[in-house]
């Protein structure tokens, strides 16, 4: 029989319900809720990621990065996890995390799945997607677009519902990892694929060394999770084919030339990514596992 997953107001012990949204800290309910990080300037365009900056030619180029560059290596994150799926054609795909929505709307135009599902946990980010593509479903050649309130670890959604899930810098906010391995797993057809990217700690030492160096561990808003313990948490739930790949060479020197270059941002976000990244804590990663055959 198909298990239905729980309701998604999704509060858990050690957190406390915030009036934006239940189980949400309360870092993350306000960064997301009224001061909005996807209208903060270094996030160029409404997406909220560091980019991925080595598919541009001329970015290792001299010459000062645009802000149509920035933009472009926001998506460019989103097409380095889409690009592991095999088969994207006809497939139901599902994005945690999915904040403004745009990635998820890139994902439907761009990669030919029939359907696209933005998950996320904060009630206004799921208003603004919707407010953002209100039409995009309807337009002629796109499959279906739609967004849930959710939480990663309590996924409104029944068994086996996607081919595809996927996550582009939103893990390092999760505070219950298991739990999200375990409905990834759980929502995964037999053989769909999983493919998430953001920055975690290089090892258990560094994760206790970076609340010192960054501000965003500091304060509650991301959690310094160790790679290897996320790729465990992810074999741990079943998936299978568990590979993780560093991807900071194209991430961390770029964004902090970008950010150095605009007078208007460099004063305004922390640059100590970078420090973290050449002093060995911490890196942006790729992972990506599959669903087994059941």
């Amino acid at each position: 029989m198909t298990q239905q997953p729980p309701p998604d107001d999704t509060d858990r012990p050690g957190l406390r319900d915030h009036p934006d949204g239940p189980g949400l800290p309360d870092r993350v309910a306000e960064i997301y809720g009224d001061f909005d990080l996807s209208t903060v300037a270094a996030f160029a365009g409404g997406f909220i990621n560091f980019g991925y900056w080595a598919r541009m030619p001329h970015a290792g180029q001299r010459g000062p990065l645009t802000e149509a560059d920035r933009i472009r290596s926001e998506q460019d994150l989103y097409r380095l996890v889409l690009d592991t799926f095999a088969h994207t054609e006809g497939r139901d795909a599902l994005e945690v995390g999915c904040g403004r929505g745009l990635g998820s709307a890139l994902a439907l135009q761009e990669y030919g799945f029939a359907s696209v599902t933005g998950l996320d946990a904060h009630p206004d980010q799921i208003d603004r997607a919707r407010r953002t593509h209100p039409d995009l479903s309807e337009r002629p050649g796109t499959g279906r677009l739609e967004f849930l309130r959710g939480a990663a670890q309590r996924i409104p959604l029944p068994d086996d519902s996607a081919d595809c899930l996927f996550s582009v810098e939103a893990v390092q906010h999760f505070r219950n990892l298991p739990g999200f391995a375990q409905e990834a797993a759980r929502v995964l057809r037999p053989h769909g694929r999983l493919a998430l990217t953001t920055f975690f700690a290089r090892s258990p030492e560094a994760a206790r060394e970076l609340p010192g160096l960054l501000p965003a561990f500091a304060d509650g808003l991301d959690v310094p999770h160790v790679v290897d313990e996320v790729a465990g948490a992810l074999a741990g739930a079943g998936l299978a084919q568990v590979r993780i790949r560093a991807v900071g060479d194209g991430v961390w020197e770029f964004y902090d030339r970008y950010m150095a270059e605009r007078p208007e941002l460099r004063d305004k976000w922390p640059r100590r990514y970078l420090t973290a990244y050449r002093d060995g804590l911490l890196d942006y990663y790729l992972l990506t596992a599959a669903a087994t055959g059941r």
